[in-house]
């Protein structure tokens, strides 16, 4: 009898010692999620995925990120150590912020109980963000990981020195284990930073499934930006840098212009970096000669306005000159919008010529205006309307973010010397682990109120 005891024992019995297990195990293998700030998309894309793997987190956040998708969420102790980052605070304002928020950092990091931190953005000062800080955390006896969206950003951005490498290779030694999106991206961590090939994992950049998507129709987008039915729309969204090659889009633009006055091109984002290069832009759109068919919104836009943009559109543009992998290009697939992009970096690997866009020599205006009057003749444009449904298919099968949580976890697991994804692969999905716990818990209005609470 004694043999087959757990048999006869009641199978909520059964579930709820299993379940209390779970919980035992959630908790002492609860990991950081130093978040920098920033990047909502990609944090809470990345929070969610982990947790419905049955890992807890200390999400590090701010006012941006403190939304009810985290607060409200099971298996989240959400920390708002960053605060408010508005960028028309005082300056005075601002440096006691940023002395708050380091202060903050620091003595969390000497109480945490998570044992594993991992760093997805640094903060505001890059040198000690990469040498000092996580040379802290490893003397309080942390494991590292980072997510690396930039291998060295200064060498994409032009302004490379022996500084920045320097630091970069101190940030990349202290830590015990790195994520990046592409495999050109670990071959030049090997290559120009002696990364062990072992510490270098590849995953992909998780589909942004944060931004909303209504039911507001192509139809309804144009006549709210004032745009015709047959305009052939091309978008650029993003941060305005002199990497991003917008100057080469104008160009192009301005030869499609000469041939075509349906074509129109949207500007969206901020500038960023060089002060001067928007004002070089700005004389460039002027010299075209055709402001009327070039239009700009120059500013940070919020998620909640930026569908009407990428509804809006035909195509989306990335004529960059210097990158590995762009949040913009995953952004517009998540609308089913294909784009065109400059062959740089691992754009190729991301595009099906004709399914999802096509792609042109970077730096290279000509090329660029070929290519868009391709695509516009293609069967891919002349059927956009029922390909949208194919490639956002795509993009969330291949850029899914259970397959990052998937790398993610098993990375956790061997860093913290632990077989976490048995006990994990019980509790992966959120409702499962709902359904476990509501039936340890009882029935009810109090499963009821769990089951909302972790919705």
């Amino acid at each position: 009898m004694n043999d087959h005891s757990s048999e006869d024992e009641p199978a909520g019995l059964q579930t709820a010692e299993r379940c209390e297990k779970i919980r035992k195990f959630r908790r002492r293998n609860k990991i950081a999620l130093l978040t920098g700030g920033g990047d909502k998309p990609y944090a809470l894309g990345l929070a969610a995925a982990l947790t419905s793997w049955g890992i807890d987190l200390d999400f590090i956040g701010s006012d941006d990120l403190d939304v009810p998708q985290l607060s409200n969420k099971e298996g989240i102790t959400f920390l708002n150590l960053r605060g408010d980052q508005r960028s028309d605070a005082s300056a005075t304002a601002k440096a006691i912020r940023i002395v708050k928020y380091y202060s903050r950092l620091i003595y969390y990091a000497a109480i945490a109980r998570p044992q594993l931190f991992h760093i997805l953005w640094n903060n505001k000062f890059e040198l000690f963000d990469r040498t000092l800080l996580p040379l802290y955390y490893k003397l309080l006896g942390k494991k590292l990981v980072r997510t690396v969206h930039n291998v060295n950003a200064g060498k994409r951005d032009g302004n490379d020195t022996w500084l920045n490498r320097l630091s970069l290779k101190t940030e990349y030694r202290l830590s015990d284990h790195m994520f990046v999106h592409s495999e050109k991206m670990k071959t030049e961590m090997i290559t120009e930073f002696s990364v062990p090939s072992e510490k270098v994992s590849v995953i992909p950049f998780g589909i942004n499934n944060t931004v909303p998507n209504t039911s507001l129709s192509t139809v309804d987008a144009r006549r709210h930006l004032g745009l015709r039915s047959n305009d052939k729309v091309m978008l650029f969204f993003g941060n305005i840098a002199p990497y991003k090659g917008l100057d080469y889009l104008i160009t192009a633009t301005a030869e499609l212009l000469a041939i075509d006055a349906d074509y129109c091109l949207i500007i969206v984002g901020k500038p960023k970096g060089d002060k001067n290069h928007w004002s070089r832009i700005e004389q460039a759109i002027k010299d075209v000669g055709r402001r009327d068919r070039i239009f700009k919104r120059i500013e940070y836009i919020p998620d909640e306005e930026t569908e009407i943009y990428f509804k809006a559109a035909d195509v989306l543009v990335l004529p960059y000159t210097r990158i590995f992998q762009s949040g913009v290009l995953f952004l517009g697939y998540s609308f089913g919008l294909p784009a065109i992009v400059a062959d740089v970096g691992s754009l190729r690997e991301e595009i099906i010529e004709g399914a999802t866009g096509f792609v042109f020599t970077p730096c290279d205006p000509v090329s660029l205006a070929q290519t868009i009057q391709r695509y516009f003749g293609s069967a891919l444009f002349q059927q956009l309307e029922t390909r949208r449904d194919a490639i956002r298919e795509y993009a969330n099968h291949r850029y899914s973010w259970n397959t990052v949580a998937n790398i993610t976890a098993n990375v956790y697991a061997s860093l913290m010397g632990t077989d976490m994804l048995p006990t994990i692969i019980h509790a992966r999905t959120q409702a499962e682990t709902r359904k476990i716990e509501n039936q340890s818990n009882g029935a009810g209005a109090s499963n009821g109120a769990n089951a909302a609470v972790a919705d």
